[in-house]
């Protein structure tokens, strides 16, 4: 029961972040980079609100020294943060997961890269069969209606999301020590960095400008805006504490599997509550996607553990886990 709760909850912080996400964006398209930067600010505020009652949050030392060395791990939450909500905009809630579709592939190709180390031919054979299903659905149909086509632009940003969120897993690891190895106090610094520079961006972009304009305007359904915000707000905080019981309680094939139901299911509502096309071609390739990176896991599962290695500060596998699970689902 406390498996199936924990999947469950997930699951369900994932979809909603999603969706209402999407809600927003169709009602402020042109304030994405205003809305991250308040759903970090939202995060921050529940972090330091929820450290007051348990001891399991715990928030960091603000410091100079930490922010220099953390630079480039908040430079890409943000970026990866704003690419990946730029891509929901542009797309429909059913072929956000496609559009993504390469996290995967990049993941593994960053890190071999990064550690000089070659991949195992299983391991590339299932990063090939998640770029396959990726090369299926950006390959349209003629008969599909102009909305439900994603330009070049949209198929990019869902790249660059792609990419930051494999370069987010190399610098993750190399993060965690400088705030001795606590998933909380890392998210408390990468909301934190990601309110910070989203928020500057925001106002070099006249978004600032913009949302003051439109909340002038008595025509604007602000409502959504600000419950929207407020919602996802609440629940990329509970992304994070889902991500770290996720690791806790199950097994990383167990919450594969979970994702795997997930992406199943917002193609499913996505065709619901928005009137999403839904093609064989799209099926085919969200599923060729999902049994790449299912049989990755199985494969991973099945390799022997690394040895452990001598470093400066013991990481737990739970802590790196966690934070690329926030990443991936923070959009």
């Amino acid at each position: 029961m406390q498996v199936v709760a924990v999947i469950a909850f997930y699951m369900v912080a994932a979809l909603v972040m999603v969706f209402v996400n999407k809600i927003v964006l169709n009602t402020a398209p042109n304030l994405p980079t205003l809305l991250c930067s308040f759903q970090s600010i939202a995060t921050v505020l529940l972090l330091s609100l929820t450290s007051l009652f348990t001891s399991q949050v715990q928030l960091p030392t603000l410091n100079y020294s930490t922010a220099r060395k953390l630079a480039p791990l908040l430079i890409v939450d943000a970026m990866g943060f704003l690419f990946n909500t730029l891509c929901l905009r542009d797309v429909e809630a059913a072929y956000y997961n496609i559009a993504r579709g390469l996290v995967l592939p990049l993941t593994i190709t960053v890190v071999a890269m990064h550690s000089f180390t070659r991949p195992s031919l299983p391991v590339v054979g299932c990063a090939s069969i998640v770029t396959f299903g990726f090369l299926i659905g950006t390959s349209f149909q003629e008969n599909l209606p102009a909305k439900s086509v994603p330009g070049p632009l949209a198929l990019l940003y869902g790249f660059l999301a792609s990419l930051s969120i494999a370069i987010h897993a190399v610098l993750v690891k190399s993060s965690l020590p400088h705030v001795n190895g606590s998933a909380t106090k890392l998210s408390y610094w990468s909301n934190l960095g990601t309110a910070v520079l989203l928020g500057f961006t925001a106002l070099l972009s006249g978004e600032v400008r913009d949302f003051t304009q439109m909340m002038k305007n008595s025509e604007w359904d602000w409502a959504t805006f600000a419950w929207g915000n407020l919602v996802t707000g609440v629940f990329g905080f509970l992304i994070s504490i889902a991500g770290i019981l996720s690791v806790k309680i199950t097994s990383p094939v167990t919450h594969m599997f979970s994702s795997a139901s997930r992406s199943v299911l917002q193609i499913i509502l996505g065709v619901k509550i928005f009137g999403d096309v839904l093609t064989r071609q799209r099926v085919a390739s969200a599923f060729t996607i999902m049994f790449g990176t299912l049989l990755y896991t199985y494969v991973k599962a099945r390799e022997p553990p690394p040895q452990p290695t001598e470093s400066a500060v013991p990481l737990e596998p739970k802590d790196l886990e966690s934070q690329d699970k926030s990443s991936q689902e923070k959009s």
